[in-house]
Parts: structure tokens; sequence; C-alpha cells
């Protein structure tokens, strides 16, 4: 009995806890006026503008040219501020050989994770703002670009942008990079997953619908611009009293693809359109094939109706009970209309590379007229 008083004559002598202090209530300051329109909390001022930073450019076109593979896309990071959304960094996705499989779903993931946690940790850009995929000869249209598309639209303010890099422009010296987003038609009919003839009609949705091109520009850093401005090396000069600019040279050569007279890429254009025009034949034999078959099953179920309601009349003329009426769907399975997606973006293609071939055949037939005369 000792021993109890003791420890509760020992708690009585030691001083009462302090109690802790209640936190105080946060105080939140109204956003000034002149910053309203800017910081946009509520997403609430349209994306008109996108904006590429000099070096996401130079990342991208280093990826695309790097690669062994034809598949090639990354993450854009950056923020969006007053309609214009400024992309201010990226990094490249690693490509797996099988895109269907969950181990290399979940290693991207895990990979998409792991650098925008190190991004956070060094204070950089980590806002993801949509993602890059390069193509060739303008054909970008494809069934992945859609679905990750309509995520990032789902998940990120102002609905996150794809921007395109065709390969094959950039191999004729012209960079080229364009910014697109799907249009709410389209969105709605894809939430849906519904893109029956009937739905394609309601929503008025074509190849040309699928996608909404924004316009695009490409900020170089002055600093980074007077670099290469003054990024010069000395040169001997065979003249005898050489002006002091003749003596130096850039160390990025010229390019004279300009000039190149070479038909491959047209030889290229023609064998991507006979492909995808081959698939779309395949394509629309594969509905025609599913509408038929759904054709066969609605005049199985019509006749069965029919033959049902002859037999009651029959019935009803002999006083007799009408024959019970049976579930139709659950008698004769008739198939849902065939989705129509595959062949509009198979129609986009087509109409890319038809482009394609026009802007590179019209500047052959130049440059070939020109070395004529």
């Amino acid at each position: 009995m000792a021993a109890p008083s003791m420890a509760a004559a020992l708690a009585a002598s030691l001083p009462a806890p302090a109690a802790a202090p209640a936190p105080a209530a946060p105080v939140y300051e109204a956003i000034p006026p002149s910053m309203a329109k800017v910081i946009d909390i509520e997403a609430e001022i349209a994306l008109q503008v996108v904006q590429l930073d000099g070096m996401v450019v130079s990342k991208i076109l280093k990826h695309a040219r790097e690669a062994t593979s034809g598949t090639v896309h990354g993450l854009l990071l950056g923020l969006d501020l007053d309609g214009t959304l400024e992309v201010s960094n990226s990094f490249a996705l690693p490509h797996h050989v099988s895109d269907e499989d969950d181990k290399s779903a979940k290693s991207s993931a895990k990979y998409q994770a792991s650098m925008l946690r190190s991004l956070r940790e060094v204070q950089a850009d980590d806002s993801v703002v949509g993602f890059y995929q390069a193509t060739s000869l303008g054909a970008f249209f494809n069934q992945n670009l859609v679905e990750i598309q309509a995520i990032h639209q789902d998940k990120l303010r102002h609905g996150g942008v794809v921007i395109v890099h065709d390969v094959s422009l950039t191999a004729r010296g012209n960079a080229s990079f364009r910014a697109f987003r799907l249009t709410p038609s389209f969105l709605d009919a894809y939430k849906k997953s519904n893109f029956s003839t009937t739905s394609l009609i309601s929503h008025r949705l074509t190849f040309s619908a699928i996608l909404e091109e924004i316009p695009l520009q490409v900020r170089v850093n002055p600093l980074l611009g007077s670099f290469l401005s003054k990024l010069t090396q000395s040169s001997p000069s065979p003249l005898p009293d050489p002006a002091p600019d003749a003596t130096r040279t850039a160390v990025i050569p010229p390019t004279f693809s300009a000039l190149d007279l070479r038909t491959s890429g047209l030889t290229r254009n023609l064998e991507q359109i006979i492909e995808t025009v081959d698939n779309y034949k395949n394509e629309e034999g594969n509905v025609a094939f599913l509408q038929r078959q759904i054709a066969r099953e609605r005049l199985k179920a019509e006749n069965y109706i029919q033959k049902r309601k002859e037999e009651n009349m029959a019935r009803a003329a002999q006083d007799l009970a009408p024959l019970p009426e049976e579930d139709v769907a659950r008698l004769f399975k008739i198939p849902p209309e065939p989705s129509r997606l595959e062949s509009m973006l198979l129609l986009g293609q087509i109409d890319a590379y038809a482009k394609n071939l026009e802007t590179a055949a019209s500047s052959g037939l130049i440059k070939m007229y020109s070395v004529r005369n």
C-alpha cells in the first residue's frame, strides 16, 4: 500500500503540465485586384495560347533525334497564367516494347512519380500541364494519343495540352511544333463510350472535329539567345588583311537541308497512304460485317414477336389464354452497334498524309523548277 501512495504523492508534487496553446486561426489575405486575373485559382480564364520555353524545344528535339524506336513521348511541366500555358520544362518517358503489359504500365507510373518527386525536391516546376509526342509525316491520330489526352483533360487545369512534334518536317529544316486538345463534343462522346452512327450525327463529329488547335509560341531566354549569337570560334582567313568578323565563324554549322532534292520522303509518304487506306478498308469491312450480323439478329427478333402476336390472336379467337410475352433481349443476343472511332482516326491519318504529300510535292516542284532554270 506504500508504493501507490508514494506515487500519488510524487505526482501531486509535480507541476501541472502547461496547457498546449491553441493554434492561431489562419489569416487569409484577399488577393489584390491586380493579381486576381493572373492567379486564376478557379481556372475561369480560357486558355488562349501555349508558350514553349526554348529549353523544352531543344529537349524534345534531342529526344526525337536520339530515340531508337518510333514511340517518342514525355510529360510537359509548367504553369498557366492569364490564359497562357507556360511550359517551362519537360522530361522523356521510357519506351516499353509492350504497352499493354501491366508491369510496363506500373514501371512507367513509378518513373513518373520518381521524376516529379525529384523535381519537387530541387524546387523545380513539377506541375504537369500535358504531354508531348513525336510523329512522322504529320499523322498523329491514334488511340493512344486520344486516351492519354482524355485523361489529362479530366484531371488537369484547363484540360492540359498535347504538343505534337513532326520529325519529318524537322529533317527538312523546319522545326514543327503544334498544340492540341480534344474538342468538347468529342470528349462528351468519349466519356459515354458511344461512337455509333447516331452519336456521330448528334455530336457532329468527323475526323477534323476530334482535336482543336491552340496557338503556340516559342520563348527563348534572352541570355541563351545572346550566348548562341556569340558562340563563335576563331579561324584562319586567306585574306591578307581580313576584317575582324571574317576571322570568326559560328560553331554551329549552317544547314542546307532546304536545298535537298531527294524524293525519298515522297516515296515513304505514298507508302504510308497506301497502308492506311488498306487499314481503313479492313476496318470498314469489319464494321459492315457487324452491321449485317446485327440486322440478322434484329430480323429474327421481329419475326419472333410477329409470330407470337399471330399465335395470341388465334388463341383469343378460340377463347384461350394468350401466351406470355418473353424477353426478346434474352432470347436473341443483339450485338451493340460497332464503334466508328477507329475509322475516324484512320481518316484523320489519311488526311494528314495527303496534306504532307501536297506540301512536300509543291516544295519539290519549286526546287526542281529553280534548278532547271
